[in-house]
């Protein structure tokens, strides 16, 4: 694994145990606790047009929002003994395969629609 995830990883791990948190961290806890997190940052975006942005006040939230996620991620992933790195890059290549350039490019059709 990268050593700055492995580092990462090896904080959060420190920060659940010392408050005793890894009762509450099962796998169906930690999936539905990236969903709300990941609805959170969502909710940073609600009513916006397509073409606005969040504003420059919010950028914080954002931030937040996004290392919650992540957070919950490594939690889960460290559960599984999923090396994040490896299988983000094993899941580009299935990407590559799925969604092959010249059926892909310029539109957002999924793979099955091919």
């Amino acid at each position: 694994m990268n050593q700055e995830i492995n580092n990462l990883v090896k904080a959060v791990l420190t920060f659940r145990d010392e408050r005793d948190w890894k009762q509450f961290h099962s796998p169906k806890n930690l999936a539905v606790s990236i969903s709300i997190e990941a609805a959170e940052l969502l909710e940073l975006f609600q009513w916006l047009k397509e073409d606005q942005s969040i504003s420059e006040d919010k950028i914080d939230c954002l931030r937040d929002e996004i290392a919650d996620v992540f957070i919950y991620l490594l939690l889960l992933s460290h559960t599984y003994g999923i090396d994040v790195i490896e299988a983000t890059q094993k899941k580009i290549l299935k990407n590559h395969q799925k969604y092959p350039i010249e059926k892909a490019r310029g539109n957002a059709r999924k793979y099955t629609e091919f």
